[in-house]
């Protein structure tokens, strides 16, 4: 019995010695993997039993409530407000004003240039980079036309009136400016990989200037940042929101649909696209965004002819109420504020995540990616987002109290031109959600990354993270 003891303890030191092994010959980024997979592991689940204790719904109803209180910590923090503004949306449109005027109205005198860029005028084969212009637009423009576009201009005049279509339109114009100027900077600081792989986004274009100025901690500190909260947003925004607002869409045309079974097939075929790399999601966006753009903005022109003689009095609406004191939502400022916001929400103007697609475009010329990179607030806002608000004021179906979802409220507005009308809407949100959840996994994978190899000197060289 001894001897058979003294065995098993050999094995198991054997075990136990060849587990360390293993873990020595990971490189940094798989022991962080490793590391974190474990500490959730014990972490999340004790985390939720512990609020599912207060929290009716069983699992789901307390892995809600953990997410719930998450989000209203970064809330707090991050959405204070100063004279109604969340700090964040009033520092994008101030940017993007400077921007503007800086260079002086760029956003119009780029425009010509910039469609020549993406039909291929001045495309290099030769040139650095994974994708060419018009994927890099395609994939920047997956991410940025989803369901904002749709659910969060109708909350937008749910909550502001008609009015905020106008300062919404205002804030995408202006936010062409900011897209050409982080695209720029992110194309100017990228990192081409030894497998001609691109590294790119605001966390090098944060970090190196930085560095070079002497800045280095707080570069560092900025970038790393920047990256948590990308990773962050990739879960929140990027998914979650697309997911739901998507089975909601989904259900209401076809009820019945259990919304795990939905769940799971969505994460599926997108964990299919984003295995494969940029080059797949290039490929897929390239052709889906075109699709999806034409199909959306021609059942909304669909609806807006069939309702030809209310054009006239639905922009007369929309102006009035910009300006009226009586708006909804708080008077002129609150028409203002959600105008606004819903702007910044929907095209992400000044917020960095495009600027990871744009990187990996093929170009020498950094300017040339931000002129291309201009063009997804004229698409995104300024085109796709005025036909969902036009749909909603023409039909008014805004002024329906009893419908407080957003993509429910477009849904009511296309149900008013033909009863199957909405399911062309369900699979235009389908499409819109799908392709914004894996552009943003990817800006989430490339975030992640950064923080992995942000130590690693293999990956370009001795201190190549901010030389």
């Amino acid at each position: 019995m001894i001897a058979i003891e003294q065995i098993r303890r050999s094995i198991k030191k054997i075990k136990q010695f060849q587990i360390i092994k293993l873990l020595n010959r990971l490189k940094l980024k798989d022991q962080l993997s490793l590391a974190l997979a474990i500490v959730l592991s014990f972490t999340l689940p004790n985390i939720v039993m512990a609020a599912e204790e207060d929290t009716p719904g069983g699992f789901v109803g307390a892995l809600d409530s953990v997410f719930s209180q998450l989000v209203d910590v970064l809330n707090r923090i991050l959405f204070f407000e100063i004279a109604g503004f969340p700090l964040i949306v009033l520092w994008l449109i101030c940017g993007s004003i400077f921007f503007t005027l800086r260079m002086g109205f760029i956003n119009i005198r780029g425009l010509k240039h910039a469609i020549d860029i993406v039909r291929g005028r001045y495309d290099d084969p030769n040139d650095d980079g994974e994708v060419s212009h018009f994927q890099a637009l395609a994939t920047a423009l997956s991410g940025t036309v989803g369901l904002g576009n749709i659910a969060g201009v109708a909350i937008a005049v749910q909550t502001g009136g008609p009015g905020a279509v106008l300062w919404m339109t205002l804030g995408g114009f202006f936010g062409m400016s900011s897209k050409f100027t982080e695209c720029s900077l992110s194309q100017k600081y990228r990192r081409v990989k030894a497998d001609g792989s691109v590294a790119g986004g605001p966390m090098y274009y944060i970090a190196r200037p930085l560095s070079d100025k002497g800045l280095r901690p707080v570069g560092k500190g900025l970038a790393g940042l920047f990256a948590i909260l990308c990773i962050g947003a990739s879960f929140g925004g990027g998914n979650m929101f697309q997911s739901n607002q998507a089975y909601a869409a989904v259900s209401n045309v076809v009820p019945g649909i259990p919304s795990w079974i939905f769940g799971i097939v969505v994460a599926a075929i997108v964990g299919i696209v984003i295995i494969g790399g940029l080059s797949r999601i290039a490929s897929i966006t390239g052709s889906l965004v075109p699709l999806m753009a034409v199909v959306y903005i021609l059942s909304c022109l669909w609806i807006i002819l069939s309702n030809f003689t209310e054009i006239p009095g639905a922009i007369a609406t929309i102006f009035t109420g910009a300006f009226s004191p009586q708006a909804i939502g708080g008077g002129f400022l609150g028409v203002l504020i959600q105008g606004i916001r819903r702007s910044a929400f929907s095209n992400e103007a000044g917020v960095g995540s495009a600027a990871i697609a744009h990187s990996a475009a093929r170009t020498d010329e950094p300017l040339r990616e931000g002129l291309v990179a201009l063009l997804e607030p004229l698409i995104d806002t300024i085109i796709i987002c005025n036909m969902t608000a036009l749909v909603i004021v023409i039909t008014g179906t805004y002024q329906d109290s009893s419908i407080d979802d957003g993509v429910l409220l477009t849904t009511a507005s296309f149900a008013t031109v033909a009863e199957w009308f909405p399911v062309i809407l369900a699979i235009a949100v389908a499409l819109f959600a799908f392709s914004t959840m894996i552009s943003w996994s990817y800006y989430g994978e490339r975030a992640w990354e950064y923080l992995y190899r942000i130590y690693e000197a293999s990956e370009f060289g001795a201190n190549a993270y901010l030389r």
